[in-house]
This record gives C-alpha cells, structure tokens and sequence, in this order.
C-alpha cells in the first residue's frame, strides 16, 4: 500500500479528521498531507489539523476542532439535547477564565467563562446533525447553565428546556440536585421542581 492510500485510510479511520501529529507517528511524511489540500480533497482548519472536504458543512465539529479548549453549551447544548425546538443563531460556548475569548467572540459566538473547577464538570460528547462528536455539557448541567443565566434567557424556553428534561426517561434528578448545589443554582430550581414535577 501507498502512503498516499496509508494517509487515505487513516482519515476515513479517524471519521474525516487528521492531524500532521497522527500522519508522522504512522510514518507518513506530512507532505502527503499538503498534496491532499493542494488537490481539495483535504481543508486545513488549524495549526496541524484537516478535515476531510467531505465533512467541511459542520460548522460546530470545525469551530471545536479549531479552538479544542472551548465547551457549547448553553441554548447551543439546549438544542444539541433536544430540550429545545429553537435553532440557535449563535453557538453558544464556555471557556475557563483565563481563557482570552476575543477570539471566539470576534467569530460570532457567544462566550461565558466558568471557574476552572467547574469547567469540566458535566462534559459529555454528543453527535451534531451531521454524527460528528463534540463537547457539550450533559442535560443536568445545561439546565443548571440555563438557571445561572435566567436573566439574559426567554422564559418561555427555560421552561420548557425543563419540562422537557423531566418528560426523559434519563434524567437524573441528582445529579441535578449536586449540579445545582455546586453552581449555586438550588433556591432557582426548585421551585420549578416543585410545581413540574
């Protein structure tokens, strides 16, 4: 087999996304790679990071390949989780303070920062509409996020964000409870709790 075929197969292995870090440690020269931009079968999206042209409409999967430091949540995770019918205009997006989200901001997202213990409390993965893995926070911590936010949101959705979370059948209404406790959430919930449930 070709390293050309070698690099081809190690793309589709890797669902259409390749870094030079992964080409070289299989012992392809990365100027295979170039060949495959310079052809348009490949986009570069990074420093060291392609994806396969065949993959190029995920905005979200290319926005997380590009800034790996970056969590959607919010109305983004509402919609990822099917707790909400509305399309989000803008992706919405955590980060850790500390983190400079000029960037991300100038690219048209929204962005909260989070203390740097509670930034990955909640992570999870979840497929866009196009089945590419991202990083989102879990229901529990999404509705947690919606409640710390209440004034900036509709509440027409954060109700029915919740009543759609305790309509599933895995919810996990501890977990919440913890979630809720440690973002400083819990008087917030629970009076929604006590009149939905």
């Amino acid at each position: 087999m070709s390293s050309i075929e070698e690099l081809k197969e190690l793309i589709k292995k890797y669902d259409g996304v390749i870094t030079t870090k992964l080409v070289e440690k299989n012992n392809i020269h990365r100027e295979y790679l170039r060949g495959l931009v310079r052809n348009g079968d490949l986009e570069r999206v990074a420093h060291g990071v392609y994806i396969s042209t065949e993959i190029w409409g995920d905005q979200m999967m290319i926005l997380q390949l590009r800034k790996s430091k970056m969590i959607y949540s919010h109305e983004t995770a509402l919609y990822l989780h099917d707790l909400t019918d509305r399309d989000p205009i803008d992706y919405v997006v955590t980060v850790p303070h500390g983190y400079n989200p000029t960037r991300l901001k100038k690219e048209g997202l929204k962005v909260h920062t989070v203390k740097r213990e509670l930034f990955e409390l909640g992570m999870c993965y979840i497929e866009t509409t196009f089945g590419n893995k991202v990083k989102t926070y879990d229901m529990e911590r999404t509705i947690c996020d919606i409640l710390r936010d209440r004034n900036n949101q509709d509440p027409s959705v954060v109700n029915d964000a919740i009543k759609r979370y305790l309509s599933r059948k895995g919810k996990d209404l501890n977990k919440l409870m913890k979630y809720a406790g440690l973002l400083r959430v819990e008087n917030v919930l629970r009076p929604y709790l006590e009149v939905l449930l």
